[in-house]
């Protein structure tokens, strides 16, 4: 039987904006991509140069983004949950098997599937898999940077940096933040408070 083994992994679960993004690859293994790293564990611009050889490389690869409305429509963890479910889904070569990092699997997958904690730094398919999203999420945060530039999203790609939490404090969220975290609610609720108050009519 010829195996075609699936890695999947996320980018971008902690954020307060922008979406969760995540990535299903298939390895060939006529044509070894070396260098294949967890993504955190790599560079920028080592991840830059792995993106395009996975991309031209792999027997399949998906992206799939999953957007703040439907984070805080599901909660984080299922619409990572659903994120992985659609990423397999959208591969234009069906798997026979997934390997997903971590220690979750979604429901209704396309094919018998293996949790692995860790599985970015051990499973070269999950690894491109886990370059692929970190670069894509990257790169949208960079787009959503030139419509809400006041966010500084291209440095600190929406995680709760002090520049990020001064921001938001300061400017209020902006559509792409996540209502359902935290730090966004917080700066929802003294935006509100701050709103003047008019009168509806006049005495």
């Amino acid at each position: 039987m010829n195996l075609r083994v699936a890695g999947v992994d996320e980018a971008g679960r902690g954020p307060l904006a922008g979406p969760v993004v995540v990535a299903a690859v298939i390895l060939d293994p006529a044509r070894p991509i070396a260098g294949l790293d967890d993504s955190k564990k790599l560079s920028e611009r080592k991840r830059d140069a792995l993106y395009p050889l996975i991309v031209e490389y792999a027997l399949a690869w998906h992206i799939e983004h999953v957007e703040a409305d439907e984070i805080d429509r599901l909660n984080i963890l299922q619409a990572t949950l659903a994120g992985m479910r659609r990423s397999l889904q959208g591969l234009a070569v069906a798997p026979t098997h997934a390997l997903v990092d971590g220690n979750r699997l979604p429901d209704g997958l396309p094919c018998p599937a293996t949790a692995i904690i860790g599985g970015d730094a051990s499973e070269p398919a999950i690894s491109a898999a886990s370059i692929l999203a970190k670069v894509a999420r990257d790169a949208r945060m960079r787009e959503l940077h030139a419509h809400y530039p006041q966010y500084g999203f291209d440095r600190h790609k929406g995680y709760p940096s002090p520049l990020h939490l001064a921001a938001l404090q300061a400017h209020g969220p902006c559509p792409q933040h996540r209502r359902s975290y935290a730090p966004v609610q917080r700066a929802l609720r003294e935006q509100f408070r701050e709103e003047p108050v008019h009168p509806t009519s006049g005495t």
